[in-house]
């Protein structure tokens, strides 16, 4: 089973790769991107239920990922928020878990963990 999958990333090449690598490897398929907190956070209040994961970076053209992330508090309980960022210290994935984000993922040294994460996301649905 695919996770519908959201993107919130600024930076065109990290998000097309991403995309790509997600896509071939762990059974997600992109619904969508948006590269600022206003425009992401439109997108996931009009998408409603209608998404199974969002992948957020922090540090966006507008805005913050923390802005996306706390908008994500409401989301239903089989949506899953993860937070990829090259910001991943001890306090920012604590502030992360705080709003609500079931992971955080150093883009730099954890890619490997979030495509693991994403199987095994993807074989829980498809098992439920």
């Amino acid at each position: 089973m695919e996770l519908r999958t959201f993107f919130v990333e600024d930076n065109a090449t990290i998000r097309e790769n991403l995309i790509g690598t997600l896509e071939e490897l762990a059974c997600i398929r992109a619904l969508g991107w948006a590269d600022n907190e206003t425009d992401a956070r439109a997108w996931l209040r009009k998408a409603d239920d209608q998404w199974d994961l969002a992948v957020i970076d922090l540090f966006l053209k507008q805005g913050s990922g923390l802005g996306v992330l706390e908008a994500c508090r409401g989301r239903s309980p089989g949506q899953r928020v993860v937070v990829l960022s090259n910001y991943a210290t001890t306090d920012m994935r604590k502030r992360c878990s705080q709003l609500g984000a079931d992971a955080v993922f150093d883009k730099s040294n954890e890619i490997d963990a979030l495509i693991d994460y994403c199987v095994q996301q993807a074989d829980a649905r498809s098992r439920a």
